[in-house]
C-alpha cells in the first residue's frame, strides 16, 4: 500500500489545492482505512452562473491494505507527509466512546473523524464525496474499540506557501525520500496526542 500514491492519484487529476489530508483507522489489523482529502476550492451549481460559490466537499476514499500493526500505517503516513512537504504530522489516538460515562464530545469527534453525513448540510451535494462502502460500519466499530487519526497539511499541491522558512523543501514544495524522522508507533488503547516536526529552519523569520 502507498498512501502517497493514493493521495496523488486522487489530487492530481482534479487540480484543486488541498487544505489538509487525514487518515483514520481502527486499531485492528487488516481493517480498511479512510483517506480524507480536504479541499480549499469553491464551486457553483451546474448551469447556475449567478449562484453563490460553495466550498468543495471532502473527498473520502476507502483503502483496503494488508497491515499487521499500526506502526505500518504510521510509516506510510510519515512518508506521505514528508514527501508532500508538510511542516508537521499530528496523530490522535481515541478510546472507545460507546461506554458508560464517556463525554458526548468524544462521540461527536468520532462521527466527524468518519465523516458521518448527518453532521453535514442538508443538501445532498454538500455531503462528502465518498468511495467508502464500509464507512458507517467502521464508525460504529470505532465507537466500541477506539480509532487513530493522522492529519497533515501538504505544501506540494496545497495552499501552504513553500517559501515560509522551511529549509528542507525543494522549490516545488516536495522533499526527497526517505523520511529521516523515527516513527513512534501508536498503541491504539487510549487518548493520546503525538506531533512530529518535519520541517526545519535555521533562519530568523520576522513578521
Amino acid at each position: 500500500m502507498s498512501i502517497l500514491d493514493s493521495i496523488l492519484g486522487q489530487a492530481q487529476p482534479l487540480r484543486m489545492p488541498l487544505f489538509a489530508v487525514s487518515l483514520t483507522a481502527l486499531p485492528h489489523a487488516n481493517t480498511p482505512v479512510l483517506l480524507g482529502l480536504h479541499w480549499h476550492a469553491f464551486r457553483r451549481d451546474a448551469g447556475q452562473r449567478d449562484a453563490p460559490l460553495r466550498a468543495v466537499p471532502l473527498s473520502l476514499l476507502q483503502l483496503n491494505p494488508r497491515w499487521r500493526a499500526l506502526a505500518e500505517l504510521e510509516h506510510e503516513v510519515l512518508d506521505a507527509a514528508w514527501q508532500l512537504g508538510a511542516w508537521s504530522l499530528d496523530r490522535d489516538e481515541h478510546r472507545a466512546c460507546n461506554t458508560v460515562g464517556a463525554p458526548g464530545a468524544e462521540a461527536l469527534a468520532c462521527r466527524r473523524a468518519f465523516a458521518d453525513p448527518v453532521l453535514w448540510a442538508e443538501r445532498d451535494d454538500d455531503l462528502p464525496v465518498e468511495s467508502a462502502p464500509d464507512r458507517e460500519a467502521l464508525m460504529h466499530r470505532a465507537g466500541d474499540v477506539g480509532y487513530v487519526q493522522w492529519q497533515f497539511r501538504p505544501v506540494s499541491g496545497g495552499i501552504w506557501p513553500s517559501a515560509d522558512g522551511d529549509d528542507t523543501l525543494r522549490a516545488d514544495g516536495r522533499r526527497e525520500p526517505p523520511c529521516p524522522v523515527t516513527p513512534q508507533p501508536p498503541r491504539g488503547d487510549g487518548n493520546r496526542h503525538m506531533s512530529y516536526r518535519l520541517g526545519r529552519t535555521a533562519r530568523l523569520i520576522l513578521r
